[in-house]
């Protein structure tokens, strides 16, 4: 394996809002500075170490926080947006200004089937077994092929461990007045998890299951309508690992998710006025199996499994009966292996292929929303290549390139390179400047260019395109960073995105016209050329080993190159502020995550913004003892929430403040 020289380590990296040991500054113990990460150049890498900009949330950043989801561990990420998913209970990622549509969401390096589009619902992970999540903006790694423009988000899961060991979280909170019961005292949302795991040095196994359920959110109960809707999660998982020698490691696991889910709304049609629902179901089925092999030798290789099969049915209804009964089923298989291996004294270069398929069948009321095809699917092979390269000691420069075969697209190339070059090393002082240029893609999807999104009786239906060409990107990524006796660090990063062949919808005016009843017609066109830029800081301060203070700004600015006018939905402004400490009482600590996030256009053609908004986290944690753990947490202090009468154009948090307690219990080690 290729490692720098130590002193590098030193050096103040990618640093977010979270910093995982408290004993950085007085006893240099090992923490979130010193992180091994793998997603930017697939080998292990400390965190200010990779040439590839890396910001992460660690397990410890996760039980303080006491997150419950994937949507939940990402949000104090600098620079980082979650949206609400249309229609649906959850979230999605946007990255620098860039949609979760471009945005790679994986699992230990290997992708998840979307449920909406090509846009994966991180509210629909648990955060069981995570180690941590590790987020690569843009799109300068070599390591992953089409819809990664924005950039990567990647879930690292824990290895199993020997022994016998176990533990179980709950807790369960309130949204007082907005309870849908009505009543102030009622527990609106529960959680659940437990993982017991054991076995020896070499076999080792875990069972874990999880469970999230919530009331949803209703200002006014005696109305129909609900503005958050209610639902349960369920995952459940199996893993296990074999090392046979400490050279070898075969992983297997099965995953299972299910989510059932309940909207309430109503639809305006002069004179009427309809009360509406929609029940949801979804199942997720994942198998996993993977190799790692020469894991302690200089030539070390590696590969990956992994088949999921999606289903998502939905039914809509009324007083006077059931309609849209929608079934749809995605399936998608990738294959993976890589190498990788020292070359003379300043090259290790590295190599893979990976092979895919993905398959769609959609039908509403039992005739099939795939045109003439009742089954529609797509394979891809991909093949790419690395060298790390460091011809001076203070120098390291990571060229690569991604090739892409697509059964509907053709050959794509997209050539990659990033570098680092440190400043200053000394006991006390580091400082380097970082930077990386790649090239982007993103093949259309099987729904944008199939599916017919039918929503007559809300007046609109979206048509597939069957003819949609690939999305194409370059993305630029620019900085540097400092740092002060491992206790103080700064960062600064600039960013430039620029985006053609982007796929939008707009009004099919012949189809339109055509279906003679009023309802209009879209349809997704390879119509803009959108760019974003911006800039993206973070910084820390660790004075005493039980005090801690992170910061983050992010700056961001949009373009629609057709029109000259920005992109919606993108604030210009976003910060994160972090501080950690402790109480009087041993074992009692506090954390306190603030957010900022300024106006964001609704429409920036005719000027309509959605406000700006501040919250606040407050939790507690108190250690009674090995075995057991107290917390308490208030979501959303500030009980900042959107105006629910004017629900379109205003786009701040849909819950209010919400209070909670809970509990972890464990044994063995």
């Amino acid at each position: 394996m290729y490692s720098r020289k130590s002193h590098v380590s030193l050096c103040c990296g990618s640093v977010i809002v979270l910093v995982s040991s408290a004993a950085l500054a007085d006893s240099g113990t090992a923490g979130y500075l010193d992180e091994l990460v793998v997603t930017g150049t697939r080998t292990e890498r400390q965190l200010l170490d990779t040439p590839v900009r890396t910001e992460v949330v660690t397990a410890d950043e996760l039980e303080k926080t006491h997150a419950r989801s994937l949507k939940e561990a990402l949000e104090n990420v600098p620079g980082l947006q979650l949206r609400e998913i249309h229609g649906k209970p959850g979230h999605e990622v946007w990255l620098q200004g860039i949609e979760s549509d471009r945005v790679l969401v994986l699992i230990d390096g290997m992708p998840m089937t979307a449920t909406t589009g090509s846009t994966v619902d991180v509210s629909q992970l648990s955060v069981l077994d995570i180690e941590r999540v590790e987020v690569v903006k843009g799109a300068v790694s070599t390591q992953y092929g089409s819809s990664g423009i924005g950039g990567v988000v990647n879930v690292i899961t824990r290895q199993p461990a020997s022994g016998l060991s176990g533990q179980f979280t709950s807790d369960v909170g309130s949204y007082g007045d907005q309870n849908p019961s009505g009543d102030e005292a009622d527990p609106a949302r529960y959680n659940a998890r437990a993982t017991i795991q054991g076995g020896s040095e070499k076999l080792a196994l875990r069972l874990s299951a999880s469970h999230q359920h919530s009331d949803g959110i209703d200002p006014e109960p005696e109305t129909w309508a609900r503005p958050a809707d209610e639902y349960d999660r369920t995952d459940l998982s199996f893993r296990s690992d074999w090392s046979p020698d400490d050279n070898h490691r075969i992983s297997a696991a099965i995953a299972r998710f299910e989510e059932a889910s309940g909207s309430r709304f109503t639809e305006s049609n002069p004179p009427f006025v309809i009360n509406q629902g929609k029940d949801e179901t979804v199942t997720r089925t994942r198998y996993f199996l993977s190799g790692d092999h020469g894991r302690h030798s200089d030539l070390r290789a590696g590969w990956s499994a992994v088949h999921e099969v999606l289903n998502d049915d939905t039914l809509k209804y009324t007083s006077n009966g059931v309609f849209d009964d929608r079934r749809a089923e995605s399936t998608l298989s990738r294959l993976s292996a890589h190498l990788g291996s020292p070359a003379g004294l300043s090259h290790h270069l590295q190599g893979g292929v990976d092979f895919n398929r993905e398959t769609l069948e959609q039908t509403k009321d039992g005739a099939s929303e795939l045109g003439s095809e009742a089954r529609r699917q797509r394979e891809s092979q991909e093949m790419w290549v690395q060298d790390t390269w460091m011809p001076t000691r203070k120098l390291e420069l990571v060229p690569g390139v991604r090739f892409q075969s697509d059964s509907d697209f053709g050959f794509y190339t997209a050539p990659k390179i990033n570098g680092r070059y440190d400043l200053i090393q000394t006991d006390t002082l580091a400082a380097f400047v970082r930077g990386g240029i790649g090239a982007g893609y993103r093949v259309p999807n099987l729904k944008e260019r199939h599916f017919t999104f039918d929503h007559s009786e809300l007046g609109y239906v979206v048509q597939g395109t069957p003819d949609l060409e690939p999305e194409e990107s370059v993305s630029y990524q620019f900085g540097g960073g400092l740092s002060w006796n491992r206790s103080v660090w700064l960062e600064a990063n600039a960013f430039y995105n620029d985006i053609k062949q982007l796929i939008q919808t707009s009004p099919d005016a012949e189809a339109t016209q055509a279906r003679n009843d009023g309802v209009q017609v879209y349809a997704y066109e390879n119509l803009a050329e959108a760019r974003t830029w911006g800039l993206e800081t973070t910084a820390g301060w660790e004075p005493s080993e039980h005090w801690r203070l992170t910061a983050g700004y992010t700056h961001t600015r949009t373009e629609n190159v057709e029109t000259g006018y920005e992109l919606n939905r993108r604030p210009r402004h976003q910060a994160r502020l972090g501080l950690d400490g402790p109480l009087w009482l041993a074992g009692l600590s506090w954390n306190v995550r603030l957010r900022y996030q300024s106006d964001e256009f609704v429409d920036s053609e005719v000027g309509s913004r959605s406000p700006g908004y501040a919250t606040a986290d407050l939790t507690m944690n108190y250690q009674f003892s090995d075995q057991l753990r107290l917390f308490a947490g208030a979501e959303n202090l500030t009980n900042e929430q959107r105006d629910f009468s004017n629900a379109s154009e205003d786009f701040r948090p849909v819950a209010g403040r919400f209070l909670y307690a809970g509990l972890t219990v464990s044994f063995g080690e």
